[in-house]
């Protein structure tokens, strides 16, 4: 290295160089004199060029601007040319033909565009030799194997190519693989039958699985699209009653009997079954001539034996639509029925009904015609929108018989046979809500023959208008409405409810006029509580032993006399007393009737009699009271021109009261008491 800055006779001054080839140890420079050293041997393919610095340091000061030193490195044929993907190993299919799918790839270290890196690829050798495979070069890198022939996997199975690459760079240096080819088979067998004939059994209305099966030899290697086999009816037609399908795991083929194949007498059926492959067949051309000839398709005869069996009866239809009114008069005939039997006489052919949930048909068992017995009602739980279904069946005289059905749809027109009623006998009025209460009807017939209804009051009392009204009196459900202020209780109310062709019934409804409260409903009874006390419980106690008391009076034959003389109060609705006689009669009384009286209020006063102590009772409206010298009190109807509450809600509970006042009563009651504890002298029953 030289720089004019620097005078021989300098001696402060010196040379210096650095950069990646003088850290890596490649160059140093003599400091004095410039010279440059190489230190040890340079790989191009490594590093092809060196950048290094130099300059003139004085003290450690440049005298000069740095100079850039750029070394490159020449190529010599240093390095052979090598295989890629190493090893090469390639599948190829039996039938591949000309071109083979082997590609080989090849690579030179020297620098690229020199003699170096200039590569010619060869095949040196082949084994087995036959059939014979050559190198085409593709690139200066690249070649590919082709063939002349046909590969045949039961012969020889694998190959061994051995091919070069060399360069042409001083020396020619090489190297060379070895080229493994696997052959990969293919269908180059068509399958045979190892029998030519086979033979089975079905009969001809009985669907069979599995009639028969057929084996077949195949050469190609097991479970390969080349092996597995694919069967086949030679006549198409016998698709539409036969199936034909390989079995996976054995490749036999297995016969079915599909659709039903009606003949009049036992015959044998001759099936033409062919036999492929889901591969198709390769053959290799013949090398003097180049032509492909393909061997034949082998083919078998299969025998089936159709057993004859007795046909069903066919009906003409699938079902017969009938249509009538309801109601109408029995007699009528139906359905003569049109059948068709393969194997059987039509004549020999009989009829019954397998369904006729009503018994409303009969039918002729030589003819088949259905005639009514009964008159068909729509309204009928057997009959669903309108619809009765009957079923005929129709019986040959095969052996065994055979019988086919066919279903018999009456449709039924409607008719006003039924007249209009009550959905309910009793309806609730809420004397709390109004003085109104909507009475519902039903009618099973269909319009016009139903509502909308018209409703009128029914009965011959002339009170009725004055005590009740409809509103509305017209629609699906009326309006019963009271005209005047009605108390808590039961009431009957006549109506007579007309259909839109003026079919009428006379229905009573039954009205509960109660506090419903809240609700639309009378309340439940509470349970008893102990408000009252233990003086109220007694009360009630004795209460309940008087009204047993009357129950006595009443069974007495002198009181039948007296019952006659009882006059009931004033009471809205149409409440009726009813007389009863009991088996017997009643026990003999005592006491002497007497004739009623009224007291101020209109209170009857229906009986007076002498106990056994000579003391008078009194019966008023129901009610015991002993009050010789006093005249009757007045007594009013719950609810009626009243400000006091309903006694319906009272209550009572004996629980945790002391009961200990029952013992003593006073000699009232213990007169009461002998009363109950009479015998009656005509049956010697205690009361």
């Amino acid at each position: 290295m030289f720089n004019d800055k620097k005078r021989e006779d300098d001696q402060h001054s010196k040379f210096h160089l650095s950069g990646k080839g003088v850290d890596d140890g490649f160059f140093r420079i003599d400091e004095n004199d410039g010279r440059v050293f190489l230190l040890k041997k340079i790989d191009r393919e490594e590093t092809p060029h060196f950048e290094m610095k130099f300059e003139i340091l004085t003290d450690g000061l440049s005298l000069d601007e740095p100079l850039t030193i750029i070394v490159d490195v020449e190529d010599i044929n240093d390095n052979a040319p090598i295989f890629k993907n190493l090893p090469l190993i390639f599948n190829v299919k039996e039938n591949t033909k000309g071109i083979l799918p082997v590609v080989l790839d090849v690579f030179d270290k020297d620098q690229e565009d020199t003699p170096n890196s200039k590569i010619t690829i060869r095949m040196l050798n082949q084994e087995p030799a036959e059939p014979k495979i050559e190198l085409k070069q593709l690139s200066n890198t690249r070649a590919q194997l082709t063939i002349k022939g046909c590969f045949d996997y039961d012969k020889i199975k694998t190959y061994k190519v051995t091919v070069e690459a060399k360069d042409h760079g001083k020396g020619f240096l090489s190297s060379t693989a070895v080229v493994t080819l696997n052959v990969v088979d293919i269908n180059t067998h068509l399958p045979k039958f190892k029998n030519k004939k086979f033979y089975g059994e079905v009969f001809e209305s009985q669907l069979k699985k599995n009639v028969l099966r057929v084996e077949v030899e195949d050469k190609d290697t097991r479970n390969t699209p080349g092996w597995r086999a694919k069967y086949f009816f030679v006549d198409k037609k016998e698709e539409e009653f036969f199936q034909i399908e390989a079995d996976p795991k054995t490749n036999e083929g297995i016969l079915h009997f599909i659709k039903e194949k009606h003949y009049e007498r036992t015959i044998n059926i001759t099936l033409e079954i062919g036999v492929e492959n889901e591969e198709p067949l390769f053959v290799c051309a013949d090398k003097s001539t180049g032509t492909i000839t393909l061997p034949p398709i082998d083919k078998i005869n299969v025998t089936i034996k159709m057993f004859e069996v007795n046909d069903a009866p066919q009906f003409e239809k699938e079902q017969v639509d009938v249509y009538l009114k309801e109601e109408e008069e029995p007699g009528k005939c139906w359905f003569p029925p049109k059948i068709t039997d393969a194997d059987s006489d039509p004549e020999n052919i009989r009829f019954v009904l397998t369904e006729d949930p009503a018994g409303w048909l009969t039918i002729d068992p030589i003819t088949g015609k259905v005639t009514s017995v009964k008159k068909m009602d729509r309204e009928s739980p057997f009959v669903e929108k309108g619809i009765y279904k009957a079923v005929i069946c129709a019986i040959d005289d095969g052996e065994p018989p055979a019988n086919s059905t066919c279903p018999l749809l009456f449709h039924l027109g409607d008719v006003n046979d039924n007249k209009p009623k009550l959905a309910s006998k009793i309806i609730i009025m809420c004397g709390n809500k109004g003085n109104k209460a909507m009475v519902p009807v039903i009618d099973p017939d269909d319009p016009p023959y139903s509502g909308p209804f018209a409703f009128s009051l029914g009965g011959d009392d002339e009170n009725l208008k004055t005590q009740w009204k409809l509103d509305p009196d017209v629609g699906t459900e009326g309006g019963l409405v009271s005209l005047t202020p009605l108390a808590y209780g039961n009431y009957s109310v006549p109506l007579e409810i007309k259909d839109q062709q003026g079919m009428g019934a006379q229905e009573t409804v039954n009205v509960i006029v109660c506090n419903c409260g809240e609700a639309d409903v009378c309340p439940a009874r509470g349970p008893l509580s102990t408000s009252l006390g233990s003086a109220g419980v007694g009360s009630i106690i004795l209460g309940l032993l008087i009204f047993l008391l009357l129950l006595l009076v009443f069974k007495c034959k002198c009181g039948q006399g007296a019952m006659k003389h009882i006059t009931l109060p004033h009471d809205e609705g149409s409440q009726t007393l009813m007389k009863y006689n009991e088996e017997g009669g009643g026990a003999a009384s005592t006491a002497m009737p007497t004739m009623p009286w009224i007291s101020s209020n209109g209170v009857t006063v229906t009986d007076s009699r002498k106990t056994s102590n000579g003391q008078k009772v009194y019966l008023v409206d129901g009610d015991i009271i002993n009050r010789p010298t006093q005249q009757p009190f007045e007594y009013a109807y719950e609810g009626q021109d009243s400000e006091c509450q309903s006694l319906d809600k009272l209550s009572l509970s004996n629980l945790g009261d002391d009961t200990e006042f029952l013992n003593d009563l006073g000699p009232k009651f213990m007169t009461l008491g002998n009363i109950f504890h009479q015998t009656a002298p005509d049956n010697n029953t205690q009361i």
